[in-house]
């Protein structure tokens, strides 16, 4: 692996944890519910990425079948989330 690329997966890897920490802060202490679930919602987006990136670093599928998975699941919450928000149920 290049040093280029070494850095620049370093650093990538690094703002995605600021992100992360940010995103946890909104979580614990967002205004509002749907601030909080926006907030959660960008942590599986993030972490989506940050499998994305380690699957290049280490050149696994493994990784990327994770974040697939992540993925998946996020979307799934984020829907569970939202009709919970709105209608106070989430199976009717």
């Amino acid at each position: 692996m290049s040093p280029l690329l070494s850095g620049a997966i370093t650093v990538t890897l690094t703002v995605y944890g600021l992100a992360i920490l940010m995103m946890t802060w909104r979580l614990l202490r967002g205004p509002s519910a749907q601030d909080r679930v926006m907030a959660l919602d960008v942590i599986y987006v993030v972490g989506m990425l940050i499998a994305l990136v380690v699957g290049i670093r280490y050149t696994s599928s493994m990784y990327f079948e994770a974040a697939l998975l992540i993925a998946l699941f996020g979307f799934v919450s984020s829907a569970a989330m939202a009709k919970f928000l709105l209608r106070g149920e989430v199976i009717e």
